[in-house]
């Protein structure tokens, strides 16, 4: 049976996304953290449990991106013109963000300090915030007509793309506090416990309320989870979510150091995954598949052959990165500035 080189490329690239979203999201959560955080020195740690990773973690995006460029043009030609404002916006963001990062380090007075803690933060907010509408943009739907996207400037600015981007706030937030408990101790993991309790609840709450809204948004999306048998087929989905919040409760609990940050990345991958069930196989939807966006098989078996080699090394890459760094950070320790 020949391989389906675009189904595999389909499942690559929504990899790659999803690695993306959850590794760059934990650190992007510690910048949305930052102002329930005031203390320098604590700042300086939350800042340090990420220095190592965060520029590694954001290779997913680029790999998503060029994937769905080379892979995928048609869907690259009508997805980027619908959303070219906060794309922009969440780019500059980033870069802002990454120079806020390194500059908060050699601020030369107070004054200079609290100026690029906000940077840093409200860049974190920017992306985040972006990347949500981006979601609930897509998810929504957008205009297409032949091979060319027929909506407007302003077509992404809706209801539900702002909804998209708040609860994307709360849930890199949450990440964010989870790592927090993981990689700190002291009065600054105490308080990430208290953090991670509160946006744990607005993270499920923002799930289920996304969920809800999106069978209104389309007939295809209730008869995806509301007709007979597929309802059955999809059931596990929710009841996975209400089981992994009840195991991140239970392990807020007891104090548990691990077991938060791996229940939350869970909850994404759910969430994830529900998304996948609603848009299969659209990649622009409502109308356009994977198999009529995608280049010609010689190219994709063409740059298979190139992933093939680029995925293993950027994985073994980030394990040997995660593994060097590993352990508790502390205020004053020896870290990576």
């Amino acid at each position: 049976m020949p391989l389906d080189l675009t189904l595999i490329w389909a499942l690559l690239i929504a990899t790659a996304v999803f690695l993306y979203v959850v590794m760059d999201g934990f650190d992007l959560g510690v910048g949305i953290l930052f102002p329930a955080v005031r203390g320098k020195a604590d700042r300086d740690v939350m800042v340090n449990t990420v220095a190592p990773v965060w520029d590694g973690n954001e290779t997913w995006l680029i790999l998503g991106g060029g994937g769905l460029f080379a892979v995928f043009p048609l869907a690259y030609a009508t997805i980027l013109p619908a959303l070219y404002m906060p794309l922009i916006l969440m780019l500059l963001a980033l870069v802002f963000r990454g120079v806020a990062f390194e500059m908060r380090f050699r601020a030369a007075s107070p004054a200079s300090q609290r100026t690029w803690d906000r940077s840093f933060s409200w860049g974190s907010y920017v992306a985040t915030f972006c990347q949500g509408i981006c979601l609930g943009a897509l998810v929504q739907g957008i205009r297409v007509e032949g091979r060319a996207y027929t909506g407007g400037w302003w077509d992404w600015l809706t209801p539900f793309s702002v909804l998209t981007g708040a609860a994307l706030v709360a849930g890199y937030g949450l990440l964010g506090a989870c790592w927090l408990i993981w990689k700190t101790e002291g009065e600054l993991q105490l308080r990430a416990y208290r953090l991670a309790r509160r946006l744990g609840l607005v993270t499920l709450a923002a799930i289920v309320v996304v969920s809800a809204a999106m069978p209104i948004l389309s007939d295809a999306f209730r008869a995806r989870w509301l007709s007979w048998p597929n309802l059955a087929l999809a059931a596990p989905v929710p009841a996975l979510v209400a089981l992994l919040a009840w195991r991140f409760f239970v392990a807020l609990d007891r104090r548990a150091e691990v077991k938060p940050f791996l229940c939350a990345l869970g909850l994404f991958l759910m969430s994830y995954v529900g998304l996948g069930i609603s848009l299969w196989p659209m990649i622009v939807p409502p109308v356009v598949t994977i198999w009529d966006a995608a280049t010609h098989p010689s190219s994709q078996a063409f740059l298979l052959a190139g992933a093939v080699i680029l995925v293993p090394m950027i994985l073994a890459y980030t394990g040997y990165v995660y593994w060097l760094f590993r352990g508790k950070v502390a205020a004053g320790a020896p870290g990576y500035h």
